[in-house]
């Protein structure tokens, strides 16, 4: 098997299929969260971190005015090639998550998959909120979701999962590497095996994400009175079924209210 390291974001056909296999499940939570929690009609919905718009891509075959941000601009085309294929509008960009600016503010917007937690600071995590309040309206919401560190228990924070597509199959592995409690940035190895008709790979990669317990988060937010933290769910994606965050939860899908 070959061996390369890299940025797993620089390939976006792997990293689409790799993160792809819950989609059906996060669209329709997300689609009832709209209709729940939004005020007004959802029409227009905004995807920062988009990377390649699996989401995006969806919300937009769907008839949502959707589009999406991202620094990594192999993900931003291979993103905008899929719209074009299916002669959707190219309506993602390449921009920071923590200082971007949109002509029309959106009704909604979702960010999963731990993507906030690549802001490794405090100030970037601040200035990220207070852009999302200058592009989502009044009344919108954020769907925002990501792991949290308990305060009880041990964490979950080892997975290993499979995903294939047609010949291609990826065996994927995501484990801790080293924590600083002081700094609350967090290293994992993640590992990318691929399988394919011309052969194998595997690319190794190092993702370093900010940690944040429920009452870090909490605080966090109040900084940025435009947001209310609105209800929360877990990563079963029940509309139905909201949670009551405490010491030792782990998965949460927060439901931030733009006041």
């Amino acid at each position: 098997m070959e061996h390369v390291s890299g940025n797993i974001y620089d390939y976006p056909v792997y990293y689409d299929l790799v993160f792809a296999s819950d989609w059906v499940a996060e669209f329709k939570f997300l689609e009832a969260a709209f209709k729940k929690h939004a005020e007004g009609k959802t029409r227009r919905v905004l995807e920062p971190a988009c990377g390649t718009g699996r989401l995006l891509f969806r919300m937009a075959k769907k008839g949502y005015v959707a589009e999406g941000l991202d620094l990594n601009d192999k993900a931003i085309a291979y993103c905008n090639a899929r719209l074009r294929k299916h002669e959707l509008k190219q309506s993602a960009w390449v921009a920071d998550m923590c200082d971007f600016t949109v002509k029309k503010p959106f009704d909604a917007a979702f960010n999963t998959i731990n993507s906030f937690r690549h802001l490794s600071t405090e100030r970037a995590a601040v200035a990220h909120f207070q852009a999302m309040a200058r592009a989502v309206r009044p009344g919108g919401i954020y769907a925002l979701g990501f792991h949290l560190t308990p305060l009880e228990g041990i964490p979950s924070d080892t997975e290993c999962w499979t995903a294939r597509r047609g010949n291609l199959q990826i065996n994927t592995r995501m484990w801790p590497r080293d924590k600083d409690p002081k700094t609350r940035m967090e290293r994992f190895n993640l590992r990318f095996e691929i399988y394919r008709p011309t052969g194998s790979i595997r690319i190794d990669d190092c993702l370093a994400l900010r940690s944040y317990t429920w009452k870090q988060f909490a605080s966090m937010i109040k900084k940025v009175p435009e947001w209310t933290i609105e209800t929360a769910y877990d990563f079963s994606y029940d509309i139905n079924d909201p949670i009551e965050i405490d010491a030792g939860t782990q998965d949460v899908v927060y439901i931030l209210k733009r006041m």
